[in-house]
């Protein structure tokens, strides 16, 4: 597999307003996209610094993941997803050493992403993503 950067820290947030309104007048970033993503029932924001980004995430539905997530650990980091070349290799290298997945296969996620996820109980407790960008 071929990681070349963290894609983007994602962040899970109960009210997606006050989250971009802290990353602006704080921490002085700006806000370039934001995004409903229905399927996975969350509205995302994000924020670009260097080559990594920041997703804030908010649930639009409390049967979401991002809702099911604040409502066991409150809000904070939900994921780390990382850029590969060849998402589908990727995930399915993963499992060949014994990792197991969320996603068998990519799917789409936001900015048009392919997106994949690795099961916590397999990374250290940390919900892992692999992103493709076919946009470019």
């Amino acid at each position: 597999m071929e990681i070349s950067h963290i894609e983007h820290i994602g962040i899970a947030v109960k009210n997606l307003e006050q989250g971009i309104k802290f990353y602006e007048e704080v921490l002085g970033l700006q806000c370039y996209a934001i995004e409903e993503v229905k399927d996975q029932k969350v509205k995302t924001a994000f924020f670009k610094l260097g080559q990594t980004k920041i997703e804030l995430l908010e649930s639009t539905s409390p049967e979401g993941p991002i809702g099911k997530f604040i409502e066991k650990k409150g809000e904070g980091i939900h994921h780390i997803a990382y850029a590969v070349k060849d998402i589908n290799a990727s995930l399915n290298e993963a499992a060949s050493k014994g990792v197991q997945l969320i996603d068998k296969t990519s799917r789409k996620g936001a900015e048009g992403l392919d997106i994949g996820f690795l099961h916590p109980k397999n990374t250290m407790g940390v919900l892992t993503e692999f992103c493709e960008d076919n946009n470019q």
